[in-house]
């Protein structure tokens, strides 16, 4: 009823989001293969990755940071991410299921590819029973606080003691630190996913059609997509707004058929072939972002042996092993792996307001 589903996640190394983030997308691309192979499933699928941008849209806002596409292209290089830059011949000839202008180009990275969030959740949740956690299910927390080893946490049913604490609730953060003032300004937005019906579905397969990012305009003119990698038949695609904010509480769980249809007018016809104004299936997510879109991974302000792990902005999962592995060694002590410092309260946008 949050953030971790939908089907299928893009995973990508050169992130436009911020070279911060580069090191923990790679360190999450080894433990995924590690997680596949102790709980004998299959979690990641790389299928390339491909960020069109038309001229118009390369100064695009995305995920709360502007020139995404350049961005990408700047970490790649930076990094030594394998990659290439096509052009609108290049991307049509390679790629047919798009249709162009004729004045786009992308970037093309091979190991991009999707995350099956359930499947990773699920082994996760597996794993961590075999290793001794204590899982705990439709008991929810109600309150923290300070408490004589470090941090209480009450719930419906029970008061546990523990020396630290993460809290990691997402869309549920907010309400969970009401009293606190900074949870105010994380915005909440409810995103829908799509999937639409195709006559062309060789062009939608695994190992024709990569990941894709398609920025096409002004702001709000953009939209991803995935081949036909998942249990529904038809090709999931979906957009992001920023404009609307909800709480999981409030949230219209229902697509309506209307939003469907405009998503398949503005970022559909014209650009696919192949795809029908016709649903097949549609869901809710929640984002919780930031004004900068930046992470949040930081003491909580008021509780000293609470580390929040949240906002992830609408980009966090493919990066939720790294991260996990990095809070978990700083909790203990240890190296974290990489750094941390630019998700700390004090380097948000709106840290000082």
């Amino acid at each position: 009823m949050g953030s971790s589903h939908g089907a299928t996640r893009i995973t990508r190394l050169a992130v436009g989001e911020g070279h911060e983030y580069v090191p923990i997308v790679k360190r999450s691309h080894q433990l995924w293969r590690e997680l596949e192979s102790e709980a004998n499933t299959e979690l990641m699928q790389t299928t390339g990755g491909i960020i069109i941008s038309a001229p118009a849209a390369d100064s695009l806002r995305f995920h709360g940071r502007n020139g995404f596409f350049e961005r990408t292209v700047d970490a790649a290089r930076r990094a030594g991410i394998e990659h290439e830059m096509l052009d609108a011949d290049e991307i049509e000839r390679r790629f047919p299921a798009f249709l162009l202008a004729g004045d786009e180009r992308a970037y093309y990275e091979p190991e991009a590819g999707l995350l099956r969030p359930e499947a990773c959740v699920a082994a996760q949740l597996q794993l961590a029973l075999r290793h001794g956690a204590v899982l705990r299910y439709d008991d929810p927390v109600r309150a923290l606080r300070s408490g004589p080893g470090g941090v209480q946490v009450q719930t419906d049913t029970t008061t546990i003691d523990a020396g630290q604490a993460v809290l990691a609730a997402g869309a549920y953060l907010p309400g969970l630190l009401g009293g606190v003032q900074w949870p105010r300004r994380l915005a909440v937005q409810r995103q829908v996913l799509h999937w639409f019906a195709t006559d062309r579905p060789d062009l939608y397969r695994s190992g024709v059609l990569p990941v894709f990012i398609r920025l096409h305009g002004g702001e709000g003119d953009q939209c991803y997509g995935f081949p036909m990698a998942d249990e529904h038949p038809g090709v999931k695609i979906a957009s992001e707004q920023t404009a609307l904010t909800t709480t999981p509480q409030d949230v219209d769980r229902d697509v309506g058929s209307e939003e469907s249809h405009a998503m398949y007018r503005l970022h559909i016809a014209g650009r696919l072939r192949g795809l029908r104004d016709e649903l097949v299936h549609a869901t809710t997510c929640l984002y919780t972002s930031t004004a900068d879109g930046r992470f949040v991974v930081d003491r909580h302000p008021e509780l000293e042996h609470v580390m929040l792990v949240s906002a992830c902005s609408g980009h966090g999962f493919k990066h939720s092993a790294g991260l996990g592995e990095a809070v978990a060694a700083s909790l203990l002590g240890q190296t974290a792996g990489f750094d941390l410092s630019p998700f700390r309260l004090s380097a948000q946008a709106w840290a000082a307001a």
